[in-house]
């Protein structure tokens, strides 16, 4: 079993343990994918940047530019609104699943936001955005809960991506919510793993409010929490500071089919 940083450590000092383990899995990742049956040509080289912090292990980069992909926060999110609402008035364009695309999707990807989202079957983010192959990465946890595999992913996606977009995304009637609500309200035991999940979201139960109210409000103050907290990690803040990244959380409401960004 792969150890993880101690999590008591200051974050300062596990910053760059999480840094090391995040390219150490990249790199054997290239070493499995090697043994592949079907030849891929290489990408080409990406372009090397300033990094942003002097103690920053290794080259970032940026990804080229590529026509119609939207390069900036506010870009990319208006393509997902745009895509949302093609979603909800069921006026889908299916992007990039043609020929083409999946050909050039085997030697390189150029995803334009990185959306963070809960497991729930009934919200995956390239059918709820509209969007085709290459277009987001995803990462999803129930609740969207947060742990060293999960910011890792994101910080694989924006800081060797060059993703300029990250969306938190909450919905309407989580499930995970829903059993952290109940398991607080009466103390119930949870199965192991589980009860990790619901630890998680207990800090943003709203207990002014009550009954279905209180798991709705809930739902909102957990999206608001993990983007937050994302927000403030340093390596995506030093990003946001300088304006390449924007961190956002958003409500995808079952009933309507319709995302709403949560302020």
């Amino acid at each position: 079993m792969t150890s993880t940083p101690d999590s008591t450590a200051p974050a300062r000092e596990r910053r760059p343990q999480r840094r090391a383990l995040l390219r150490a899995a990249l790199a054997g990742g290239a070493v499995l994918g090697a043994g592949a049956a079907v030849p891929a040509s290489a990408p080409a080289a990406p372009l090397p940047v300033p990094l942003l912090r002097p103690d920053a292990p290794g080259p970032l980069h940026a990804p080229p530019a590529v026509p119609g992909r939207p390069g900036t926060p506010g870009a990319a999110l208006r393509a997902l609104r745009h895509g949302n609402r093609r979603w909800a008035t069921r006026h889908q364009t299916h992007p990039h699943e043609a020929a083409g695309d999946r050909l050039l999707a085997v030697s390189e990807q150029h995803p334009f936001a990185l959306v963070l989202g809960c497991v729930d079957s009934r919200v995956p983010p390239e059918l709820v955005f509209d969007q085709g192959l290459g277009d987001l990465m995803t990462v999803r946890s129930a609740g969207c809960v947060l742990d060293e595999a999960v910011l890792g992913s994101v910080a694989y996606g924006v800081l060797e991506l060059g993703i300029p977009l990250v969306m938190v995304l909450g919905h309407q009637s989580c499930g995970a919510v829903t059993a952290a609500v109940r398991a607080d309200g009466t103390g119930e035991a949870q199965p192991a793993h589980i009860a990790y999940v619901t630890e998680q979201i207990r800090p943003a139960i709203d207990r002014t409010r009550t009954g279905p109210a209180r798991v709705d409000a809930t739902i909102t103050a957990q999206t608001r929490l993990v983007t937050g907290r994302l927000a403030a990690e340093p390596d995506l803040a030093a990003r946001v500071g300088t304006g390449r990244l924007a961190v956002v959380g958003a409500r995808y409401e079952l009933s309507s089919q319709r995302v709403r960004t949560v302020a």
